[in-house]
């Protein structure tokens, strides 16, 4: 099968949603559904009332009936939730396998991927991951699988394990992810497929998997230490929205706060390019310049983010997307690298935007509550077991867990505030989860795809004008 030209980005929480993959793909490119939280995604759309009964459709194409009867009876709420009510939370993951939880999870996934299909057997859809989120990822893979995922993409981390995850998956058989236990050695959590196949697991296609990375070292390092094969790489450069790599070496920052990038963080393409298989370039390159510069070093295509993020097929909120369009088309766009913002360490970039988190008051004001939990990072306890903490928790209890003070500084919740930008923020008590919005340095840009006339745009209009004819050069007739 023909490389994609054009992969669109898997942005969470529920960005890059179903619809947004299917348009892309539709047109003859990768799209890609975002993984992150797409558990908590379809549970708290079921409390709604699940409009359309769009996810209860495709359930019924699910090949366990008795999972989908078991996530029903526990999340869907006909007719919605109470004007004002709080969305039950799902459960926090843990060291100990959860089967309630693992059910939703690979239902989730599965229908997210099915509905960017949409029956188009022509169709190419990947899902995206963050490695930094390992506990939903056994059950989320699968669940992929399951409905046939053409690409796994996977970035914020070191992920070589999962190669060999897909290995497994695809033969039928168990698998298991290490996560981290503060200051020991690696724990460890398995799952096998047969247990929600009724003892048989059947034998699936196995996605092809790329990389997101930022340099050449950690293509080598994945390439050729991986647990199975490694099909291409993502090379984002730090433009690019989300989570960032760190910069290397000793972090500076600027005047404004953000930290200092120089010519040890750019890729070296020519060694990536040496490693003979595909990659695509990400961060600023969403242009029919910027197609033909990534081409020309060698690339496949290119990854493509912010555009997406932010025009009519996107899953970010109508009133924020509107928000951000017109501070950009009155040239007062501004994305900020956060260092502290992000409770991984990695630097993050917010969108500066009236009634969000980046406003410093707003941030303020919100109570420190961790009651998604996908960033927690495990920690060993007095009684020997092993509990979790988020440096965007309440720093009494962060602390008390063992966490050093120093770490909860300007941290922020980036599961509420995500969730609330696709509009499924948590009512406490008739407050709503402040939203937080990203995007790359290039927001400005995305006027480019706003036509005459018109005040938003669509995926297709995104993908047109990078297929465009290029700008004149400089100086012709």
């Amino acid at each position: 099968m023909q490389l994609p030209k054009i992969i669109q980005g898997g942005m969470g929480v529920a960005i890059s949603n179903w619809r947004l993959a299917r348009a892309v793909a539709e047109m003859g490119h990768l799209g890609v559904v975002s993984g992150t939280a797409i558990d908590t995604v379809h549970a708290r759309i079921l409390q709604d009332g699940d409009e359309g009964g769009l996810l209860r459709n495709v359930y019924k194409t699910f090949p366990f009936p008795d999972v989908v009867q078991r996530v029903l009876e526990r999340w869907f709420s006909p007719g919605g939730r109470a004007e004002g009510a709080p969305y039950k939370n799902i459960p926090l993951a843990g060291e100990k396998p959860n089967r309630a939880l693992f059910d939703l999870t690979i239902l989730s996934s599965y229908a997210e991927v099915a509905l960017a299909r949409a029956g188009n057997i022509k169709a190419r859809i990947g899902i995206n991951l963050l490695d930094k989120v390992r506990m939903p990822q056994l059950p989320s893979l699968y669940g992929a699988m399951l409905a046939g995922v053409d690409y796994v993409l996977m970035g914020a981390g070191i992920p070589r394990h999962v190669p060999g995850v897909l290995d497994r998956f695809a033969d039928g058989l168990p698998a298991s992810v290490k996560y981290e236990v503060a200051g020991e050695a690696d724990s460890e959590l398995a799952f096998d497929p047969a247990c929600v196949a009724d003892g048989f697991a059947r034998k699936l296609a196995r996605p092809k998997f790329l990389a997101i990375i930022s340099s050449a070292t950690l293509a080598l390092s994945l390439a050729k230490k991986s647990s199975g094969k490694v099909d291409g790489f993502v090379v984002e450069t730090s433009i690019a929205g989300g989570h960032n790599a760190p910069p290397r070496g000793l972090l500076q920052l600027d005047a404004s706060g953000q930290p200092v990038y120089g010519p040890r963080d750019e890729p070296e393409l020519n060694k990536i390019a040496a490693l003979g298989l595909p990659f695509w370039m990400a961060g600023g390159f969403a242009t029919p310049e910027g197609l033909a510069s990534a081409t020309a070093s060698g690339a496949a295509g290119i990854q493509v983010g912010t555009p997406f993020a932010f025009c009519n097929e996107s899953g970010m909120i109508a009133s924020l997307k509107n928000r951000i369009i017109a501070l950009a088309r009155e040239k007062l766009a501004r994305v900020f690298t956060d260092p502290h913002a992000s409770p991984t360490g990695f630097p993050f970039k917010i969108v500066e935007a009236e009634g969000t988190l980046s406003d410093a008051a707003l941030y303020g004001q919100r109570e420190r509550v961790c009651d998604i939990g996908l960033l927690r990072t495990a920690h060993r306890k007095p009684d020997g077991g092993i509990g979790f903490r988020c440096a965007a928790e309440s720093i009494a209890a962060y602390v008390a867990k063992g966490g050093a003070l120093a770490e909860t500084c300007k941290r922020m919740c980036l599961c509420n505030g995500l969730l609330a930008s696709a509009g499924l923020g948590q009512n406490r008590g008739g407050l709503v989860e402040t939203m937080v919005a990203t995007a790359g340095d290039s927001l400005a840009d995305i006027v480019r795809y706003i036509k005459e006339g018109a005040d938003n745009y669509s995926a297709r209009d995104v993908i047109e004008a990078i297929l465009g004819p290029l700008a004149p050069e400089c100086g012709a007739a």
